[in-house]
């Protein structure tokens, strides 16, 4: 097979060559065997191999993607209103556009629970765009307006950098989206950046899981009602969402598990062929309202949620989530690496 590039050692270094080799991943949520110290369930695996074609995968850069996510945490926090969040995204806009997609821009005015109007934009690339078998990538791009869990209570009411926890994700797919610039899928791909994930209700006002669900991922339930295109559908989602901490573990999320378990085994096969099994423990998480939720329950697109999970602190994220503390220090590149190679491992192994 002749690839891009001028040599045999300059492929080598682009590219991921191997057979794909599918393993079966059975996800038991009940009758699970154990329970480990992270508090979730062990769950069986089946392992054969099948042997498949040769397929080949381009080499995800994490410094790239470190990058990316230092360039929007120079703009300041994205909060919907802001300078910084209009001034980054309008650098999304153009770095998507420099990689040969196809970029829409849904702005809409949205009402956040507080009763503030929200500028809301969620910013849709279209890679292969007339292709119609697709396969959706998402992650959300602004940050929340109020470091509410915050050690220090002054830091309540004040904007953080949301490097992990906005810039993460976004960072990787950006990344996703230079290597699908220089080397196409078989099926199109979409990438949407969604806006208005992180308003909802502070956590001084916040008094039951249940009546603060709605006030949250407010762009996602935007676009899942009016997509960009007329009847979308799409193979399957995955969002990208707090994907850079150091040692990151990336639990099996409840809804994830509910509405769509066959692509969790996609995407966890993928992740113990590439040798990310510590990232991509098979064990089961906790439920998190997020994006996912609306791409499944609105557009019914089966869509997974990749999102840190550390049973270890009190919010079940991590001692920087919605604090000042979610700045570059908690951005690791090796994590970045084990989530983006995944993901191009997937996408790159769709017929």
């Amino acid at each position: 097979m002749v690839l891009p590039g001028n040599s045999t050692v300059d492929t080598m270094k682009r590219f991921l060559i191997f057979p794909l080799s599918v393993l079966l991943l059975v996800v038991a949520c009940a009758g699970s065997a154990g329970k480990p110290d992270h508090q979730g369930k062990e769950l069986s695996a089946v392992l054969p191999q099948v042997t498949q074609p040769m397929v080949i995968v381009p080499v995800f850069d994490s410094d790239s993607a470190y990058r990316f996510i230092a360039e929007q945490v120079a703009f300041g926090p994205r909060v919907p209103n802001s300078e910084g969040h209009r001034k980054c995204g309008d650098y999304l806009e153009a770095m998507l556009r420099s990689y040969g997609a196809e970029v829409i821009a849904q702005n809409t005015d949205i009402a956040a629970y507080n009763s503030d109007v929200l500028k809301a934009r969620n910013i849709i690339a279209r890679f292969q765009p007339e292709k119609s078998e697709r396969v959706l990538l998402c992650a959300h791009w602004d940050t929340r307006p109020w470091a509410d869990s915050d050690p220090d209570p002054a830091n309540h009411y004040k904007p953080y950098p949301g490097a992990n926890d906005g810039g993460s994700g976004v960072g990787v797919l950006l990344e996703v989206a230079r290597h699908l610039s220089q080397v196409p899928t078989k099926v199109g791909v979409d990438i949407i950046f969604f806006d208005a994930e992180d308003y909802g209700r502070h956590e001084a006002e916040w008094r039951d899981a249940v009546e603060g669900e709605e006030t949250w991922a407010l762009g996602s339930a935007y676009w899942a009602r009016n997509p960009h295109v007329k009847g979308y559908k799409a193979r399957y989602g995955i969002l990208l969402d707090i994907v850079g901490a150091p040692d990151s573990r990336f639990f099996l999320e409840g809804f994830s598990m509910h509405y769509a378990p066959h692509v969790l085994n996609k995407v966890w096969n993928h992740a113990y062929r590439m040798g990310y099994s510590a990232y991509f423990p098979k064990v089961e998480g906790g439920v998190i309202t997020d994006d996912h939720v609306n791409v499944n329950r609105i557009l019914g697109i089966p869509c997974i949620d990749i999102i840190n999970h550390d049973a270890d602190s009190p919010n079940g994220f991590g001692p920087y989530h919605h604090t000042m503390k979610d700045d570059m220090d908690w951005i690791d590149s090796a994590t970045l690496k084990a989530v983006g190679q995944t993901v191009l491992s997937v996408i790159y192994s769709e017929k």
